[in-house]
C-alpha cells in the first residue's frame, strides 16, 4: 500500500507578537530597563529619557543601526548578541540574549517608533498595534529612509506614543537603578535632565568574593544601622552582567527583625535567567552551586551581625553601670554613716570627688594591672620592692572566671571601694551577689532583662542592686552593735521608701 506524505505550514498568529510584549513582562514599566540595556549593548555612553504625560522618549548616542541592523533588531529570537557577546568599543558584556526585550514596549503603549543613524544611513521604523493586526498575512513594517541630517549624531531613539497608563518619574528612576548597569564606566542615564545615580548604602560593609566551578560570585553585603533598617526591598540583589534579576533572602527569613538591616548585591554572570529576566532557572546546577556559596556567606554575615549587636549592647550597659555607680557614690557621700567604708574625708578640688573618691574607668579583661586594681586577679609576687608599707593581701573572690564580654567598673571611697562586675551567670543564678567588695550582677536574670529595656529603669535597677549589696556589707561590718536597716529586693539602705516608688526619693 502506497503512503503519501503531506506537509502543513507552521504559522504564528500576528497577535502573538503583541502577546509576547503584553504578557511576557509582568510589569509594563519593564520597557525602560530593556531600552536602556539595549543602548548599553550598543556602546552608548549617554542615554536621555524624556517622560511626558502620553509619551516616553529614550535617546542614546550608541553605534546606531544600518539597514541590516534594523532587520536584526526586529528579528524575534535573534542570536546576534549571543554570537557577539562583547561590544566592539567598550568591550562590554552584552546583556540581551533573546531579542524580545524590545516588545516590552507593547505592554506600555499602542505605538512605538525607532529612529536610528549609523554613518550616513538614517531611518525610521514604526510599529503600530492597530495597523499590525489589520492584515494577518502582511508581516512587514514600514521603514522610512530619512535625510542624513535628520539626526545630528549616531545612535538610536525610541519613542513610545499613546501610553496605556501614566508613569511616575520616581518609578522610572527606581527601575533604572535596579535593572541597568549604572556603575559601569563610560555610561550615564539622564531622566528629565536629572542624572540617575546608583544607590549608596552606609553601614558595615562586607566584601564578597567566592568561587564556584561555574565562575566567581562577587559583590558586597551591607549591615545597615538600626535607624536605617527597613522592610522595603528586603533581601540581597542578585545581578547578572550588572543587572538585578531578583532579590533573595538566603535563609534570612528566620532572622526576625535583624533581616531588615541587611542589604547588598552579588554578581554571578554564570547564572541562567528566564526569558523575561525576572528569575533564574532554579533547578540548574549553576544556581544550586550559587545558592550553596551564598548560604555560607550569609552564615558569616549573621555571625558578624550578632557580634556587632553584642558590642553595642556592651557599650549601653557600660554607660548605665557608670551612671548607677555615680548615683550610689553621690548618695553615700551625702550619707557617709551608711557606708561600710567609714566616714568620708573632706574632698579636695572640684571634680576630684569627696575624699579623693572617683570612678575608675572600666577594667578591660586581660589587662593584669587593671584586674589587680579591681581585685579580680591576685597580684604577682614578682616586681620591684616598693618603699611604701605593704597592703594586706585581699582575699581572692570565689568567682574567678568571667566571660570576655564582662563589664567591670570600680568606685573608690578614699583608700578602698567597690568593684562591680556585670556578666552572664545564667537564668537560674541570683540576680546579684557579692564576694568581699566585689558585686556581681547577673544580666541573664529575667528581672534584669526586663528592667534593662529602657535606659532610665536600667540605671535605677543597677543602682538598686548595688545599693542593696553595699547595705549588706555595712550590716556585716557594723561594729557598734546597731543593726543595719532591713533590706528588701527593692529599697534603699536609708530605709526611705514610698508606696508609689520602690526607690529612695532622697538618694536616687
Amino acid at each position: 500500500m502506497d503512503k503519501t506524505t503531506e506537509y502543513i505550514p507552521v504559522t504564528v498568529d500576528k497577535s502573538h507578537i503583541i502577546t509576547i510584549g503584553e504578557r511576557l513582562y509582568t510589569e509594563s514599566i519593564e520597557f525602560v530597563r530593556e531600552l536602556v540595556n539595549n543602548a548599553y549593548d550598543a556602546d552608548a555612553s549617554l542615554v536621555k529619557i524624556t517622560l511626558a504625560n502620553d509619551s516616553v522618549e529614550v535617546k542614546d548616542n550608541g553605534a546606531g543601526m544600518d539597514r541590516e541592523g534594523l532587520i536584526q533588531y526586529f528579528n524575534i529570537g535573534s542570536q546576534l548578541k549571543l554570537q557577539g557577546p562583547k561590544s566592539p568599543v567598550y568591550k562590554r558584556d552584552r546583556i540581551g540574549q533573546f531579542g524580545i526585550g524590545k516588545f516590552a514596549s507593547l505592554a506600555a503603549c499602542r505605538r512605538f517608533e525607532v529612529i536610528t543613524k549609523h554613518g550616513e544611513f538614517v531611518a525610521r521604523v514604526v510599529f503600530d498595534k492597530e495597523q499590525w493586526e489589520k492584515d494577518p498575512t502582511d508581516w512587514k513594517l514600514p521603514l522610512e529612509v530619512l535625510p542624513p541630517d535628520a539626526r545630528d549624531s549616531a545612535g538610536t531613539t525610541v519613542r513610545l506614543l499613546g501610553l496605556e497608563r501614566l508613569f511616575r518619574p520616581e518609578d522610572i528612576e527606581a527601575k533604572i537603578i535596579e535593572g541597568t548597569p549604572l556603575k559601569a564606566p563610560h555610561f550615564r542615564v539622564v531622566l528629565n535632565r536629572h542624572t540617575v545615580r546608583p544607590r549608596s548604602l552606609s553601614g558595615h560593609r562586607i566584601p564578597v568574593l567566592e568561587g564556584t566551578s561555574f565562575g566567581p560570585v562577587a559583590g558586597e553585603i551591607v549591615i545597615l544601622a538600626e535607624t536605617q533598617a527597613s522592610t522595603e526591598n528586603l533581601g540581597i540583589e542578585v545581578k547578572v552582567k550588572q543587572v538585578t534579576v531578583t532579590r533573595e533572602l538566603f535563609g534570612m527569613e528566620s532572622w526576625g527583625r535583624a533581616m531588615a538591616r541587611i542589604r547588598g548585591e552579588v554578581n554571578a554572570d554564570f547564572l541562567p535567567v528566564t526569558s523575561d529576566r525576572t528569575g533564574f532557572i532554579r533547578d540548574s546546577e549553576e544556581f544550586k552551586a550559587f545558592q550553596q556559596v551564598m548560604l555560607k556567606v550569609m552564615a558569616d554575615v549573621k555571625s558578624l551581625l550578632q557580634r556587632i549587636g553584642t558590642k553595642k549592647e556592651g557599650r549601653r550597659m557600660s554607660r548605665a553601670l557608670n551612671e548607677a555607680l555615680k548615683r550610689v557614690y553621690k548618695s553615700l557621700a551625702k550619707n557617709p554613716d551608711l557606708s561600710p567604708f567609714g566616714a568620708f574625708p573632706i574632698g579636695g578640688d572640684e571634680g576630684e570627688g569627696v575624699g579623693g573618691a572617683a570612678l575608675v574607668p572600666g577594667v578591660k579583661r586581660g589587662n593584669v594591672k587593671e584586674e589587680i586594681k579591681a581585685g579580680l586577679t591576685p597580684p604577682s609576687d614578682t616586681g620591684p620592692v616598693s618603699s611604701k608599707p605593704k597592703k594586706r593581701r585581699r582575699r581572692n573572690p570565689l568567682v574567678k572566671r568571667v566571660t570576655p564580654n564582662a563589664i567591670v567598673k570600680k568606685v573608690k571611697f578614699g583608700q578602698t571601694g567597690v568593684t562591680c562586675c556585670l556578666d552572664s551567670f545564667g537564668e537560674d543564678a541570683p540576680e546579684v551577689f557579692s564576694e568581699d567588695t566585689t558585686i556581681y550582677i547577673n544580666k541573664d536574670h529575667p528581672l534584669y532583662r526586663r528592667e534593662a529595656k529602657k535606659i532610665e529603669t536600667h540605671v535605677l535597677n543597677l543602682a538598686r542592686l548595688i545599693t542593696q549589696e553595699i547595705a549588706l556589707m555595712n550590716a556585716s561590718r557594723n561594729q557598734a552593735g546597731i543593726s543595719a536597716p532591713e533590706q528588701t529586693p527593692q529599697g534603699c539602705p536609708c530605709g526611705r521608701m514610698t508606696l508609689s516608688s520602690p526607690y529612695c526619693t532622697v538618694h536616687f
